[in-house]
């Protein structure tokens, strides 16, 4: 960022693009220089900037110059008077703007992508418990949900917009979620343990796990986000489970002496999952498995809780 208006060859130089591809910038998109002096060339203000460096990030990414200045005009900080969106009229659901990204991902993900950028928590909803239904909860997460999280979250890398999106989508799966798994009736006893690492606070992924659970008749017992390891430790040594998933969602949470104390513990489990991306693969201890994606976790703990409950050979 910068505090002294510039001009545009000065501009063109910290992005890295010619001056012609900012007066384009500027005569189709709008993104042009707001500071004004009597008898001398307008010239860049830091927001002036800070909208152009998104707008070259994203074109960068492959994202359309006009849906990418869509987005650098509707960046925090950045947004004039003259860009807000209007109040649609009364009825309408509103709240729209630029796309989010979701790849490959199908006709369903691009319309759970529109209602969560139109905050229409009833469509989110609506769209959500279909596909649980119709599909069930491994192909909802894998082909739904998960590629609109992490379309919003490459929006917001590069805008630092969308977290009212985020959580308003967030809050919308984990109702679904919930109400699955109340619907849903165990088989046997909860033989599974799901608990976020220290400090970790992402708890989606474990909700997903859950419901799969929840969805086969496994009963499970979720103690959620920033569960310290002598909790999770004395929640072990109480329910004596065939399993336990700790889940770390970025490298700061994951803290490998929390699987050594679990591979330690007294009641030890059958089986320790050190779930999420957070996890290096190089650092866990003896014993501890990486499941890579959510039907190869749901399948590994539900085998854990058949061998716990297998009898014992004569």
């Amino acid at each position: 960022m910068v505090d002294e208006a510039l001009s545009a060859g000065a501009v063109a130089r910290r992005l890295g693009v010619a001056v012609t591809t900012l007066r384009t910038w500027h005569q189709r998109y709008g993104l042009g220089p707001s500071r004004h002096e009597p008898g001398q060339h307008r010239r860049y203000t830091a927001d002036d900037l800070a909208r152009l460096e998104i707008m070259r990030r994203l074109t960068a990414e492959g994202v359309s110059p006009a849906e990418a200045a869509r987005w650098a005009r509707q960046a925090p900080g950045a947004v004039r008077v003259e860009d807000r969106p209007r109040s649609g009229p009364p009825g309408v659901r509103d709240g729209g703007g630029p796309t989010i990204p979701v790849g490959r991902a199908g006709p369903a993900a691009r319309g759970l992508a529109r209602a969560a950028m139109r905050l229409d928590s009833t469509a989110i909803g609506e769209t959500i418990a279909r596909s649980l239904a119709d599909e069930g909860v491994v192909a909802t997460w894998d082909r739904l949900i998960r590629p609109v999280l992490a379309g919003i979250g490459e929006r917001h890398a590069a805008t630092y917009a969308l977290i009212e999106v985020e959580h308003l989508l967030s809050r919308c799966v984990s109702e679904a979620f919930a109400a699955l798994s109340r619907a849903a009736r165990p088989a046997g006893p909860p033989r599974i343990l799901l608990s976020c690492a220290d400090e970790e606070q992402h708890t989606l992924p474990l909700e997903a796990l859950a419901a799969a659970l929840a969805e086969a008749g496994v009963g499970h017992r979720m103690l959620g986000a920033r569960v310290p390891s002598p909790a999770l430790l004395r929640a072990v040594d109480r329910t004596g489970p065939a399993a336990v998933v700790l889940w770390s969602h970025t490298p700061a949470t994951a803290d490998p002496t929390q699987l050594e104390a679990l591979v330690a513990a007294r009641r030890r489990p059958l089986l320790v999952l050190a779930a999420g991306p957070g996890w290096p693969v190089a650092a866990l201890p003896s014993g501890v498995v990486r499941p890579t994606h959510l039907a190869e976790a749901l399948a590994l703990v539900v085998a854990a809780r058949d061998s716990l409950e297998q009898p014992p050979s004569a």
